[in-house]
């Protein structure tokens, strides 16, 4: 994570409830970009608050003057108003499990200070300028693993609250080791009315879910370059990949996964007929079919971060525009059903593009499609080469199968019966996170196996992996100056690794 004080060119972004993505949420989360509201912002939520104060002076709003939960009929006496909001922060702050990874929680304070400059908490203008305060320091509050079920992260933003009041331990980003240590804002007083307005939100599972889809996206563009040095060695038919294929069956994500292919190899878009196999395996042929629903699936889930990212859906929600002046509207907007079902859509068609790719490590270990000896040996006899990767590969495979079960079929009745129904979708971002990691060192094993092949051809001067010119060309180059040039038999846990760091630079390609 880069120092804030002792770099201070990395980007300004200036939040205001509009505008947040994926992207923008990973960057913030690791230290890369510095964060303020915009001009204005702070107004829309001082006249937020305004109207809030207003409100709970001429009648009941449900968490601020009544309980909450099945509380929400129990009024709260008048001496109790004093510390009824820090009892409420105190009483929800009992997440459990293991302490989330700092880069998690700190996108959780980027989504919930975004969120919160749209102006529907009713939050007073302190609160939301101490978090502000924690996020431009990269530091981030305690926060564990378990507390929500898709219909708001009370634990882990109670735990945020109580940490503003000093009451729950801030921890450095040099804590886990993830850059240099900053110092956290100074302890604020929390009023009744900033508890439940602070943390009735699904910033936590909406943070996890950007992470993963910012680093999904990674991998999958990384996986049109991966396979494209996969077919170039095994010498594969690009008829597969054509554009009249294509547009006779045009689904958005095959389009865009064939013509990544034909522009990573610099393939025409009506290749010529095959001088080798007629039809390749379907790990070739049909890597369009099979990794176009996973494109459009991480389309689909940036499409609902889009509004959940930028939304004030506060329960109560604070507005201006009720039926005689401002109203305080008691809703479910919290309850993430388009989140949990969009997680489960990317995990569902990530698992087939990832077996996919062990397809292909799998061909690149017979001599029957490359031509190359078994397993991609160096010349002695019997020898092994990459044969475990395939081994390693499908462990890694079966662990996306466990997360891919979609977390959207849980079921749960709460809080006395009030809340009957729950979407899961803070399980379904952490399934996903789940997901990347596993899948990345997929990709990884088969970038090892198809560079080895490369370097194995006897044409290995052949023009499409040593022409700079061409994507194929620079990610060959990339890869056989990063990677062990060794054919032995040798432990080759170093070169996956190797090869997984270098799958970012080739998703820029």
């Amino acid at each position: 994570m880069p120092s804030r004080n002792a770099d201070m060119n990395i980007p300004l972004i200036e939040l205001d409830g509009r505008g947040l993505d994926s992207d923008t949420v990973a960057l913030i989360a690791d230290g890369a970009a510095r964060v303020k509201p915009a001009p204005g912002a702070l107004d829309v939520v001082a006249s937020s608050w305004r109207m809030a104060d207003e409100l709970v002076a001429t009648r009941r709003v449900y968490g601020r003057s009544t309980g909450v939960g099945a509380n929400r009929t129990l009024d709260v006496a008048p001496g109790d108003l004093g510390l009824h909001g820090l009892r409420l922060l105190r009483s929800h702050a009992g997440g459990i499990g293991d302490p989330l990874p700092g880069r998690q929680v700190r996108a959780m304070l980027a989504v919930r200070l975004n969120q919160l400059l749209a102006g529907g908490a009713g939050l007073r203008v302190e609160v939301v300028e101490a978090l502000a305060a924690a996020v431009e320091a990269g530091v981030h509050p305690l926060v564990n693993e378990y507390g929500a079920v898709g219909t708001g992260d009370l634990s882990a933003l109670s735990q945020l609250g109580l940490a503003l009041a000093g009451e729950h331990p801030w921890l450095m980003a040099a804590d886990s080791g993830e850059g240099p240590r900053s110092a956290p804002p100074s302890p604020i007083s929390l009023e009744t009315s900033d508890a439940l307005a602070l943390i009735s939100s699904n910033a936590l599972t909406l943070g996890q879910a950007a992470l993963a889809r910012s680093a999904v996206d990674g991998l999958l563009r990384a996986s049109h370059v991966v396979a494209g040095l996969s077919l170039l060695a095994v010498g594969g038919s690009l008829e597969a990949y054509a554009e009249p294929v294509h547009a006779a069956r045009p689904h958005p994500g095959n389009v865009r996964a064939a013509a990544e292919v034909r522009r990573v190899v610099g393939a025409p878009d009506r290749p010529g007929p095959p001088t080798g196999r007629i039809q390749d395996p379907y790990a070739f042929r049909c890597f369009p079919q099979i990794h176009g629903p996973a494109l459009e699936a991480s389309e689909a889930l940036e499409r609902v971060l889009a509004i959940e990212l930028n939304a004030g859906a506060e329960n109560p929600l604070i507005s201006a525009d009720g039926p005689d002046g401002p109203a305080a509207y008691h809703h479910g907007g919290f309850y993430s059903a388009h989140l949990a079902l969009a997680l489960d859509q990317l995990s569902l068609a990530t698992l087939p593009t990832a077996r996919l790719s062990a397809a292909r490590l799998s061909a690149l270990a017979e001599p029957a499609i490359t031509g190359l000896r078994p397993f991609l040996a160096d010349e002695v006899s019997a020898g092994s080469g990459m044969l475990i990767l395939e081994y390693s590969a499908n462990a890694a495979i079966a662990e996306m199968r466990n997360a891919a079960a979609p977390a959207s079929l849980g079921h749960a009745v709460l809080s006395r019966s009030v809340e009957e129904a729950a979407s899961f979708a803070s399980q379904a971002s952490r399934q996903a996170l789940r997901m990347v990691e596993a899948y990345r060192l997929v990709l990884g094993c088969e970038l090892v196996a198809a560079v080895r092949a490369l370097r194995q051809r006897d044409d290995v001067k052949k023009a499409e992996w040593s022409d700079l010119s061409l994507p194929a060309g620079r990610a060959y180059a990339l890869a056989d100056a990063t990677l062990d040039p060794s054919m032995e038999d040798r432990p080759l846990t170093a070169d996956v690794a190797a090869a997984a760091g270098l799958l970012g630079a080739l998703a820029e390609l």
